[in-house]
């Protein structure tokens, strides 16, 4: 910060000192300081004010007659905020002592706020170059004052093209949104915004408020185009590619069987289904069985997945938006995925990490098959059947107050939970058999046959990550193998070292083998290598002494 320039080459003189005393000071001091009542200050250059008054008159009388205007005092800490007159030097006061320190001039002053300025402006635009989304500043008339890298990069305008340019020369509906800001004072957080044809942005902005009066507005916006675009642009692709009903997800589980049987039940229904199980049980494929097998079989089935969608955005994707709702009214308007499924099935995935506000405004719809979209306030109505799906407790959020209530009640008429695959070993074959089939007509390959070994490590695995970790693995087979056998060794290598540890020790020799290589692998240590065999410490030990190792 620049320092202030205070002179200190004055002197205190009475009232009744004579002028030409005054004169005679002012040859040897910069500043000559009157008290009476007020202080008055005369500048070594003023000496021409007094050239027509006669020398002997007191120097106070002389101040009556012209009306000489006198001078604030003030320490430094309360000069930025006191009434000050500037048109006469200020007398800057010690504030411990309340004895004058020295004299500033307005000139000093102007130059020092303007350093000042310099300088904070310094600070706060370095800041503005350290937040990674775009940031925009704007004054109270919409002029810029900021613009950040950030913002050069998502719009493609340089920062010395639009600053001091009004921003709606470049952008009318940002204009309008900060102009909202300007005019109204209250500030918006995490809305969706579109500035351009090209550009989607979620919005936080706030008014700059001083005193009382708003004096400008600043904006930062998140760029989420990639993430809007490739919404739009991935096109439907069913897992269920050939529409086989149940035919991927049946298996020979009592329990799942059970599951299966109430989704046919309820397939034909409009009722809303909520389906429960950990993350990759295959609560996507049993949404598109129930689906093929209703009769909206031939209408849409669009997914929407709260997860992978930025909060401030799911509302937009849900319901749809005006496109003027930052602007001036308009009939281009952007159909969110409750209307893109009409007449079909909307299924929401990770439903629990939807907005609360939003899941009231989406139970509202189960209750009325009605809603507005953001920015509207034409009521659309639409026949849209809801599936959801989730991976925890419901009723855990609803008391932690982060799921609404009456949302829950709405899903839950129809809840079908799907088991674990580690639940559901005696289906994995089965399973396996439908991946074979699928994957090798996708891809196009001769359909190989699995080695019986290959066949038992797949379906004694835990799979943690349920059909989809099972449905990966099977793709990733068919993927990289052009033989007509798919053997141990094209087997990833978490699978392979499954069957490592599982071999039977039975033949001499390869027994020998394969605890020199556990003992190798761990390094001597005789415990984890008990511990990877399958076997106690002891009889580790009494084979390491029979084989002489």
């Amino acid at each position: 910060m620049s320092s202030i320039k205070i002179n200190d080459s004055f002197i205190l003189t009475s009232p009744s000192t004579s002028i030409s005393q005054i004169k005679s000071e002012l040859s040897n001091f910069e500043y000559v300081i009157v008290f009476d009542k007020h202080y008055y200050i005369f500048h070594t250059k003023e000496q021409f004010a007094l050239q027509s008054a006669s020398m002997s008159m007191p120097i106070i009388d002389w101040i009556h007659k012209t009306n000489w205007s006198p001078s604030t005092i003030s320490t430094w800490l309360d000069l930025k905020t006191s009434k000050v007159n500037w048109e006469r030097p200020v007398l800057i006061q010690a504030y411990e002592t309340n004895s004058i320190h020295g004299v500033l001039h307005p000139s000093d002053w102007i130059h020092y706020l303007q350093a000042e300025n310099e300088d904070v402006f310094s600070y706060f635009e370095t800041l503005g170059e350290t937040i990674n989304d775009a940031v925009t500043v704007v004054d109270d008339k919409g002029k810029v004052v900021l613009w950040n890298t950030a913002a050069e990069n998502t719009y493609k305008i340089a920062k010395q093209a639009i600053v001091g340019e009004f921003i709606n020369t470049y952008f009318d509906d940002e204009s309008i949104v900060l102009h909202k800001i300007l005019n109204e004072g209250r500030p918006i957080r995490g809305a969706y915004h579109k500035p351009n044809k090209e550009t989607h942005v979620l919005v936080n902005a706030s008014p700059i408020v001083k005193g009382h009066k708003v004096i400008g507005a600043v904006a930062t916006e998140h760029d989420i185009t990639n993430i809007i675009r490739l919404h739009e642009e991935v096109e439907q692709d069913p897992l269920i590619g050939d529409k086989s009903l149940f035919s991927s997800i049946i298996g020979e589980n009592s329990t799942l069987e059970e599951e299966i049987e109430m989704a046919k039940k309820v397939s034909s229904t409009n009722i809303p289904i909520l389906l429960t199980g950990e993350v990759g049980s295959g609560k996507e494929l049993l949404a598109q069985a129930i689906h093929y097998d209703s009769t909206r079989r031939n209408e849409p089935f669009i997914t929407l997945n709260c997860a992978t969608i930025p909060p401030g955005l799911i509302d937009m994707e849900l319901f749809g938006y005006q496109q003027g709702v930052f602007s001036q009214p308009t009939t281009d308007k952007r159909p969110g995925k409750l209307e893109q499924a009409a007449n079909g099935t909307l299924f929401i995935q990770d439903v629990h990490k939807m907005p609360l506000d939003v899941q009231i405004k989406l139970c509202d719809y189960l209750e009325n098959a009605a809603y507005y979209m953001t920015g509207s306030n034409e009521q659309v109505q639409v026949n849209t059947r809801i599936m959801a799906s989730t991976s925890v407790l419901l009723e855990s959020l609803i008391e932690q107050g982060e799921f609404y209530e009456g949302l829950y009640y709405q899903l839950t008429v129809i809840n079908i939970h799907i088991p674990p695959l580690k639940e559901r070993q005696n289906e994995i074959p089965t399973l396996i058999t439908q991946f074979i089939e699928e994957f090798s007509t996708k891809h196009e390959k001769v359909k190989p046959t699995l080695d019986e070994e290959v066949v038992e490590t797949l379906c004694h695995h835990d799979w943690p990550g349920n059909v989809r970790e099972l449905r990966n693995t099977i793709e990733r087979l068919i993927l990289l193998n052009d033989l007509p056998t798919i053997t141990a060794q094209h087997l990833p290598a978490e699978l392979k070292r499954q069957i490592t540890l599982h071999e039977p020790l039975n033949e001499t020799s390869s027994e020998k083998q394969l605890i020199q290589d556990t003992l190798k692998r761990t390094y001597g240590n005789k415990s984890a290598a008990a511990d990877l065999l399958g076997i106690s410490r002891g009889t580790l030990y009494n084979k390491i002494k029979e084989y002489g190792l």
